[in-house]
């Protein structure tokens, strides 16, 4: 009893009063997006960059979207930006979940388009970007900013149901790195100081 005592604790780790950082722990999952097909999709479709959660950053994954037809003289801005949320609230692919993949986009959040007075390039959301969790609302903004027909500004105008004025989040590389950024305040920039 006295050796086995003995050799738990000889593990060599000594204990520590004052709280020590290691980072993340290791992960076991390869965060490589499965290949995307290079042949064009079904007519209506298109290939999209979206980010998900993998370990604690996010990767981008190219996933096939369907596009909601709309009128030749309608802004492809809203039914990208429905389709993009969409992407993002399913279930990842057998293949992605096997790499680490998943989403922490809400099922029940909806995207509409600028109110009267917000920026024309402005989406409100159903719930307030503050409220969203860190990673779901990282995971919107990048995927929203690296969209073509959404300008692929590498940030989102976004504001919440109420009268809020919407802000603009920007995806860097912190929030790449370190998607809980989100629940840092002043994440979202006031759009009067952008310009």
């Amino acid at each position: 009893m006295a050796a086995l005592a003995l050799a738990v604790a000889g593990c060599g780790i000594r204990g520590t009063s004052v709280p020590v950082d290691a980072g993340g722990a290791p992960s076991r999952v390869s965060c490589k997006a499965p290949a995307a097909g290079t042949a064009p999709g079904p007519p209506g479709t298109t290939q999209a960059t979206v980010y998900l959660v993998c370990g604690s950053a996010l990767a981008q994954v190219e996933r096939t979207v369907t596009l909601p037809k709309e009128s030749p003289d309608a802004d492809p801005r809203l039914p990208t930006a429905r389709a993009l949320l969409t992407e993002l609230q399913q279930r990842p692919s057998p293949d992605e979940e096997k790499a680490g993949f998943s989403s922490a986009l809400p099922a029940h959040l909806k995207v509409t388009g600028p109110r009267s007075g917000d920026p024309s390039d402005a989406l409100r959301l159903s719930i307030r970007p503050d409220d969203l969790p860190s990673f779901a609302l990282a995971q919107l903004v990048c995927t929203y900013g690296a969209s073509t027909a959404l300008g692929r500004t590498h940030a989102a105008v976004l504001g919440g149901p109420g009268d809020d004025t919407a802000h603009r989040f920007d995806c860097s590389a912190d929030v790449l790195a370190n998607p809980d950024i989100a629940e840092n305040a002043g994440w979202g920039d006031p759009l009067s100081d952008v310009g």
